[in-house]
């Protein structure tokens, strides 16, 4: 089962001489000794460049001075592994692209430099992300502060890898095809959302829809009429309204916390924004005992802070007091999303301004104040927004299933448990053949 498969110790897979470490000592890295950006300067490298994996983050500097006399052990050089040694955050990992500004890891840090004739890159990215780290979290000793072990104790970990470096290559590049497309999905859904909000606001807060001749509105004379409600010029024939009078709104009520579980038995239940994705919730509980609900590509709305924050219901669910779930009257999201998103905007600026909304009431939000746009000018809307939308659904459903595949496919890849053939796996997992004796009965009904 696990041929080809050897137990390492964790130092014999490092660089012999500089494979772990530790940043230097707090004290060495003093306010005082910071200096701005400059040609002879080295960039001190903190944890959020890790934890965002974002090599801009962070302008602390220290002089070349200074760094030849007592920080050169510190370097940070292309390719290095920098894992996040303390906090909540503690265990995250990101190796440091070719192209970098050359600086040192401050003491929130552990390089890890490998050697690469035992381990590829790719292949040991993934398996301490997913497996390594757990066994290193488990070794960190007695003290209630978070923080990773010392490197005398990481050395003598024992790991088992397959000690062929390019099986190893062909492993992580099974994981990392799924992980592109999901990367390609979350673009173009990105950018899809983009577009959609560059066209409202062209339409119906610049108020340059397309008139009868195809020019925009607004900028081409189109006749704007003060409206008192809104206190605002809108175009002529278009109204004021309230978000009822476009949304069926359904605020949220929690269901007693003794219903609650997390074995997916009753219905998936939402409590709040702490649930949400960049687009749609994750789930993490259930109830037995729903109390009020959202249908299937309802808008789930934060009604407490952060105000405004939206996310759309991939199924039927109970919803919480943190949330309201939201309804387009004319039967799509589209034009609704942007309405929210630009309510959004509003609660954000205020809250800069320092009006914090710490939550919104019902008549608030059912009261909420909005423009409403002639029929034509919506349909129009519409015609070219709702197919974004309906993509961007298709788009995250597909990620979904692949990050269920990886995360499946991950342990057993690295247990032995599923192999790749000899033959390069390509993007369908053509290549992964499955010990069906040792997996679940349906592993092989995936289909990319």
């Amino acid at each position: 089962m696990n041929k080809g498969f050897k137990e390492f110790l964790f130092e014999d897979v490092v660089s012999k001489n500089k494979g772990f470490l530790r940043g230097p000592f707090g004290g060495s890295l003093k306010k005082e000794i910071f200096v701005s950006k400059g040609k002879n300067t080295y960039k001190v490298y903190e944890q959020g460049v890790v934890l965002r994996k974002n090599i801009e983050i962070g302008d602390y500097y220290i002089k070349e001075e200074y760094f030849n006399q007592t920080m050169y052990r510190f370097e940070v050089c292309p390719r290095d592994f920098l894992v996040s040694c303390s906090g909540a955050n503690y265990g995250a990992i990101f190796q440091m692209p070719e192209s970098i500004e050359k600086g040192i890891i401050n003491q929130a840090l552990l390089r890890i430099r490998l050697n690469n004739k035992l381990i590829d890159d790719s292949y040991f990215d993934y398996f301490f992300s997913h497996h390594l780290v757990n066994q290193i979290i488990g070794k960190k000793g007695d003290s209630t502060i978070p923080n990773f072990p010392p490197v005398s104790v990481l050395k003598k970990l024992k790991i088992k890898i397959h000690s062929d470096v390019g099986h190893q290559k062909q492993i992580a590049k099974v994981l990392s095809d799924l992980d592109a497309k999901i990367e390609v999905n979350n673009k173009i859904n990105q950018e899809l959302e983009a577009m959609a909000k560059t066209l409202y606001d062209y339409w119906f807060v610049q108020f340059d829809f397309p008139d009868a001749n195809g020019k925009p509105y607004k900028s081409s004379g189109g006749k704007m009429v003060f409206n008192e409600a809104l206190n605002r010029d809108i175009p002529e024939g278009w109204e004021d309204g309230v978000l009822t009078d476009i949304a069926n709104i359904t605020m949220g009520q929690s269901p007693s916390g003794s219903s609650y579980n997390e074995d997916g038995i009753g219905i998936v239940f939402y409590q709040g924004s702490t649930d949400f994705g960049s687009r749609f919730p994750t789930v993490r509980k259930y109830t037995t005992e729903p109390s009020r609900m959202a249908e299937e590509n309802d808008i789930l709305l934060s009604v407490r802070a952060p105000v405004g924050t939206l996310n759309q219901a991939m199924e039927s669910c109970c919803i919480g007091r943190g949330l309201a779930a939201l309804r387009e009257k004319e039967g799509s999201i589209s034009f609704l999303w942007s309405q929210m998103e630009y309510f959004k905007q509003i609660f954000d600026r205020r809250n800069s301004s320092g009006t914090t909304f710490g939550s919104i009431t019902k008549d608030d939000l059912f009261n909420l104040k909005l423009c409403i746009p002639n029929k034509e000018v919506l349909e129009k809307f519409k015609k070219i927004v709702d197919p974004f939308h309906a993509k961007i659904v298709v788009n995250s459903k597909e990620n979904q299933k692949l990050s269920e595949l990886r995360d499946w496919l991950l342990p057993m890849l690295m247990n032995g448990q599923v192999r790749v053939a000899h033959s390069h796996a390509d993007e369908n997992l053509g290549a992964v053949e499955q010990e069906l004796d040792m997996v679940a009965e349906d592993s092989g009904k995936y289909d990319i």
